[in-house]
Formats: structure tokens, sequence, C-alpha cells
């Protein structure tokens, strides 16, 4: 899919009203500290997140951009199941830390499993087997754990087999990882996230893996040019 995306990182001057603003010599030297409203501490700056402003798409053919934007559509519905399995995980984590027994483990462990399944069991079964194997990917970008990984730890290495060969039925391998550091498809997948995070489409979840979005974008973008 030959496609350039212009990245530009940019950091933003804020604008802190007057009354927000006050200025203290620091000794001899000319210089002027800042503190902003609510906070007790002078500082010489203020730390602001980095924004991301994004050049237009571009599409070398009508196919292209079919495909990305089915591919857009597939990654904005599964995103909030993937965004759920992290939170659940973090919290079936943090309870089990204050839990001692091995036996009230496991029973919490299956509660949170029955109402995981509950809630969601039924949306699941409606994915068709591309947005199934999206999550799957997502799953990994939230967690760092394969989604067989995470029914392994959960419950059986039996069931993590039989649930991987089931899902092989449909072409889902629910080993599949998360690598837009080398795989052109999971970098188009970061690069609609990060769009839909700019512009509020869906709630930001930071990924656990380590990889730099800014990069990523230049890397693969010298690569489309090539191509062209």
């Amino acid at each position: 899919m030959k496609k350039c995306f212009h990245f530009v990182l940019i950091s933003l001057l804020g604008y802190i009203g007057i009354s927000q603003i006050k200025e203290k010599p620091l000794d001899s030297i000319a210089e002027k500290l800042i503190i902003v409203e609510g906070d007790s501490i002078f500082q010489q700056s203020i730390a602001l997140d980095e924004v991301y402003i994004f050049g237009r798409l571009q599409f070398s053919s009508y196919q292209d951009k079919l495909k990305y934007y089915i591919l857009r559509r597939k990654t904005l519905k599964v995103y909030p199941y993937a965004k759920m399995a992290s939170e659940r995980l973090e919290q079936l984590n943090d309870s089990l830390l204050k839990i001692k027994s091995k036996r009230k483990k496991k029973k919490y462990t299956k509660q949170l499993q029955k109402y995981i399944e509950g809630e969601f069991s039924d949306e699941l079964k409606k994915l068709t087997r591309t947005e199934g194997q999206i999550l799957v990917k997502l799953i990994y970008r939230q967690t760092g754990t394969t989604t067989y990984g995470l029914v392994k730890e959960l419950r059986s290495g039996w069931r993590a087999f039989w649930y991987n060969t089931t899902a092989k039925m449909f072409k889902i391998n629910l080993k599949e990882e998360y690598h837009p550091e080398s795989i052109h498809e999971d970098y188009l997948i970061e690069d609609i996230l990060q769009r839909a995070f700019a512009s509020s489409k869906l709630v930001r979840q930071e990924s656990v893996l380590d990889y730099d979005y800014s990069s990523l974008t230049n890397k693969w973008g010298k690569t489309i040019k090539e191509k062209k």
C-alpha cells in the first residue's frame, strides 16, 4: 500500500492568564521564574505534552485508499476491546497482589473471567476474521502479551491450545504480535490510532511496547517514497 504520511512534531507554547503568572528575580541574574495558579513552586519553564501535526494522507491509487479506510474502520471498531482487555488485566493483577490465599486468587480470577465473557462475548462473536486478527494485535500492543499467552496464564495451557486451534480455522492466530517497526500494516494501524487519539475519536491509552511513532513515520515514509 503506497502512501506517504507527512509528520511534524512540535511543542506548543501555552497561554496562561496574567493573573496566573508571577515573576520573581533570581539573585542578580536577569532571569524570570513562572508560577502556575495552584502550584506553589516557581519554575523556569512549563512542561507541555508533545503534539503531533499530521500531513494529508496521500494514496497512489483508489484501491490503496480504499484498503486504508477499510483498515481504519476495523481498527476503530476493535480498539476499545483491546483497551478494555488491558484495563481488566491491570485490575486483575492489582487485586491479586492484595489476595494472599491461592484459593481466593483462583476464585477471583474465575469471577472476573465470567464478568468479561458475559459483558463482551456476544459483541466479540460478531467480529469478522480480519477484525479479530486486528484485535489480537492490539491486545498485544496494550498488554505486551499475546492473546494466546493471556488465555494460557488465566485459564490453562490446554484451553489456550484449543482456542488457538479453533481460531486458526478462521485464519486467526492468537499468537500474533504487533510490530509497527517492521510490519507495514502494523504501522498503518498505529498511524490510524494516533490520528484518532489526536481528534478525540478514541480515548488514548499508551502502548506498553517500546517504539517511537515519529521514528516509525520517518522510516515508512522514506520507504514509500523510494517505492514511488
